[in-house]
């Protein structure tokens, strides 16, 4: 039985998640890199891995809007609409839980490419109104001048559009700071329901202080979803710290938070999760990861199989 034939179509009760028979779920999975660069791991079989070998439930695809020919930014959009289409299509077929991300990052501010957004999330979401394993995270990490009430502006725009065709789908919103000021929504939480609030940790640059504010949060009865965490510093590409890591494990733990890791890539960065002279799209083993992916396999989904 796959995780969506056992589970069915997901909902936000308080701060969790609860499947079609009311209980809690966590959802355990991996990110793709942007798509535009990593577009050979977006396969049936990379993804059959994923839920076979390593006991994730969830995917989540990356889709960057501005950098490096992003889809907002001179990419090619039809190539890059059909990868995501690519995606959606091999997890529903596997069963997996998956997540769409407009990855919004050098933009900063997600209302930069909001009329583009419209039109990506009106067309997917009525793509895909009847996939109940479809989540949509609108915003990926709106940063510098985006504050909570700019990307809550941002939110009430978007998430009409995608409710208008797929009305319970479970809602991704980021938050201010690259998604570290998790309680920022606190102050004016967006009114509607299947929303969660994003929370994003790399473990050697994001350490106590952030944790106590995801504690805040969680405390006080937030949605919060970590959707991309790794356990290297925040550019990708500094040294792991597992120690750190040990201490974010215990939060996610403790509260039973949905975790997804970044990234499915064999990059030469620490935290792409496969070897950088591995060149297996599928299939891998626990041999075939670089250090950062070890720990992911050992802790995070081996725990959750």
């Amino acid at each position: 039985m796959t995780p969506y034939e056992k589970h069915g179509a997901l909902n936000v009760s308080g701060r969790v998640l609860i499947d079609k028979n009311g209980s809690e779920i966590v959802l355990r999975g991996a990110s793709t890199h942007g798509i535009a660069w990593y577009p050979q791991f977006v396969s049936t079989e990379a993804f059959l891995t994923l839920r076979d070998n390593w006991g994730c439930n969830c995917v989540r695809v990356a889709l960057y809007t501005h950098e490096y020919h992003g889809y907002c930014m001179g990419g090619n959009k039809q190539e890059l609409y059909r990868l995501v289409q690519k995606a959606i299509d091999a997890a529903c077929e596997l069963g997996l839980y998956i997540i769409v991300d407009w990855h919004v990052l050098s933009e900063r501010d997600p209302m930069v490419y909001s009329e583009e957004a419209v039109r990506f999330f009106s067309q997917l979401s009525r793509e895909y109104s009847d996939c109940g394993n479809v989540l949509y995270e609108i915003c990926n990490e709106p940063n510098g001048p985006a504050d909570w009430q700019c990307i809550r502006h941002y939110a009430d725009l978007i998430i009409p559009v995608i409710r208008q065709h797929s009305p319970r789908a479970v809602i991704l919103v980021g938050t201010p700071s690259w998604c570290q000021e998790v309680d920022k929504p606190l102050e004016s939480p967006i009114e509607c329901d299947n929303i969660m609030y994003s929370l994003h940790f790399y473990a050697a640059t994001h350490k106590q202080p952030l944790r106590d504010r995801a504690e805040k949060a969680l405390k006080a009865g937030l949605p919060v979803f970590i959707d991309e965490f790794n356990i290297s510093d925040a550019y990708g590409s500094g040294a792991i710290d597992e120690n750190e890591a040990g201490k974010w494990l215990e939060l996610i733990e403790k509260y039973r938070l949905s975790a997804v890791c970044w990234s499915l890539c064999n990059s030469a960065e620490s935290s792409s999760m496969i070897r950088s002279d591995c060149r297996k799209l599928s299939g891998w083993t626990r041999d075939d990861l670089s250090d950062s992916g070890k720990w992911m396999y050992d802790n995070i989904f081996l725990r959750g199989k």
